[in-house]
């Protein structure tokens, strides 16, 4: 009976070395997964860092590109405001800058034909007799 004890311990022994070995072994192959893994995500820890600093890089680029656009559009703006005032003012003038350019041309021609030998004198006689009467 006594053998009988002996070899059931040795049986048991022998299992429970088994059964050691095994959970040691599992142990170590979980120990190595997870000293991989807290590589592998501090590497992406890293590489994200990296990848929010140029993130933010670039964010900070296209806000001061912003601002330099803006002023840029608000410029375009005013000066787009300056030449509709100068053409509001055009067209609020056309019809006197157009009566003073047909005078213009008009007088420039009786000049003309001053210089050419026309005689006004009896035009001038009848405006200085209208003249005369007013």
């Amino acid at each position: 009976m006594i053998d009988l004890l002996v070899k059931d311990l040795d049986k048991e022994m022998t299992q429970a070395t088994a059964e050691e070995k095994d959970a040691q072994a599992d142990y170590e192959e979980l120990m190595k997964d997870s000293a991989a893994k807290r590589a592998e995500d501090a590497k992406s820890l890293t590489d994200k860092g990296a990848a929010k600093g140029a993130m933010e890089e670039q964010l900070q680029t296209h806000h001061d590109t912003k601002k330099s656009t803006e002023s840029e559009l608000s410029a375009t703006v005013a000066y787009i405001h300056s030449l509709h005032s100068e053409c509001d003012w055009l067209v609020q003038y056309y019809d006197l800058r157009k009566e003073s350019r047909d005078n213009e041309i008009d007088a420039l021609g009786k000049a003309k034909a001053v210089l050419s030998g026309a005689d006004y004198s009896l035009l001038q006689k009848s405006t200085r007799h209208l003249r005369r009467r007013a």
